[in-house]
C-alpha cells in the first residue's frame, strides 16, 4: 500500500511507532484526537494494528506528533538515507564552541579581575562567536530531537537557548556601553544558567535503554554541573563535570546522526531504543 511503500513499516510496527511517539509526547489518545481530527476509536485501531491507515491519516497523525513527515515522505526512511546536513552543521558549532568557551571563560575572568568598564572588541567577538556557535549546537539537538523525541529535553533545549539570548545580550551591551559592569550581574547569571544545565541534565536522563547507560551518565554530569553552578560556591568544581557533560553531548551527538543514516526505517532499532 502507499503508506508501507513510504515508510517501510507494516503493521503492528506502525501501530506501534506512532504509540510511542503519542507518549513521548505525553499526549492521551484522546489529546492526539483533537490535533489531528481523527476519532479516538481509529486512533486504538491504528496503535493497536488492527487497521493499516492510509497514507494522508498517517501524515496527519506524524504532523500531530511533531514528527518529521517531509522527510520520511521524501525518502529519509529509505535504506540509503542521510542524516540531515544542518545536523552536521550543529555538531560542528558544537566544537567550535566548545574550544571558544575556554577562550571566553578566561577573558571574562581577567575582565572582572581588572574591573573594566567599556569591552574591547576581541572580548565581544568572542563573546559574539560563542553565542552564535552554541546556539547552533543547541538548535542542532532541537531538530535531533523531533526524530528521537523526548519533551522533556526538548524544552529544556528552548530554555537553555532563551538564557543564552537572554544573557549575551546583556554582555555585549555591557561591553560596548560600559554601563553596566560583569561583576554586578555575573552571579546571577551563573545561577540562571546553572539551573538550565540541571534542566538539560535531566532531560537526558529522560532518554533510556540507548547506548547502555550513557544518556543517564550524561545526564548526571550534566545535573551535579548545574547545582555546583547554582550553588556559586561549587562554581569552580562544576567546570569539571560541566566539560565532561558538554564532550558527551557532543559525543552523543554525532552517535546519533550516524545511526539516523544507517537506520534503514523509522522503526528501526535504533529509534526504538532512543525513546524516553
Amino acid at each position: 500500500m502507499v503508506n508501507q511503500n513510504l515508510f517501510h513499516m507494516k503493521q503492528p510496527q506502525l501501530g506501534k511507532k506512532i504509540s510511542e511517539l503519542r507518549k513521548a509526547k505525553g499526549l492521551t489518545q484522546e489529546e492526539l484526537v483533537e490535533k489531528c481530527n481523527l476519532n479516538v476509536r481509529t486512533i486504538q485501531r491504528i496503535e493497536s494494528g488492527e487497521v493499516t491507515p492510509r497514507s494522508y491519516t498517517v501524515k496527519a497523525l506524524f504532523e500531530a506528533l511533531d514528527y518529521q513527515w517531509e522527510e520520511v515522505k521524501n525518502g529519509f526512511a529509505n535504506e540509503n538515507r542521510k542524516a540531515p546536513a544542518y545536523l552536521y552543521l550543529g555538531f560542528a558549532a558544537g566544537v567550535i564552541y566548545f574550544f571558544l568557551a575556554f577562550f571566553e571563560i578566561g577573558m571574562e575572568y581577567e575582565w572582572i579581575e581588572e574591573g573594566k568598564g567599556q569591552g574591547s572588541w576581541s572580548f565581544l567577538a568572542v563573546k559574539i562567536a560563542t553565542f552564535l556557535t552554541y546556539a547552533s549546537f543547541i538548535y542542532g539537538w532541537v531538530r535531533l530531537e523531533s526524530f528521537v523525541p523526548n519533551q522533556v529535553l526538548k524544552i529544556a533545549l528552548w530554555t537553555m537557548l532563551g538564557a543564552n539570548a537572554i544573557w549575551y545580550s546583556i554582555d555585549c551591551y555591557a561591553l560596548i556601553t560600559g554601563q553596566l559592569a560583569l561583576e554586578d550581574y555575573y552571579l546571577v547569571k551563573l545561577s540562571s544558567f546553572g539551573l538550565c544545565y540541571a534542566f538539560l541534565g535531566i532531560g537526558y536522563l529522560c532518554y533510556k535503554k540507548l547506548w547502555s547507560n550513557i544518556p543517564q551518565i550524561i545526564g548526571a554530569l550534566g545535573l551535579i554541573s548545574g547545582i555546583l553552578i547554582f550553588s556559586g560556591i561549587g562554581v569552580i568544581f562544576g567546570l569539571i563535570p560541566l566539560t565532561l557533560f558538554e564532550i558527551g553531548q557532543l559525543g552523543l551527538m554525532i552517535w546519533a546522526i550516524n545511526n539516523i543514516g544507517r537506520s534503514n526505517s523509522p522503526d528501526s532499532t535504533f529509534s526504538a531504543e532512543f525513546q524516553p
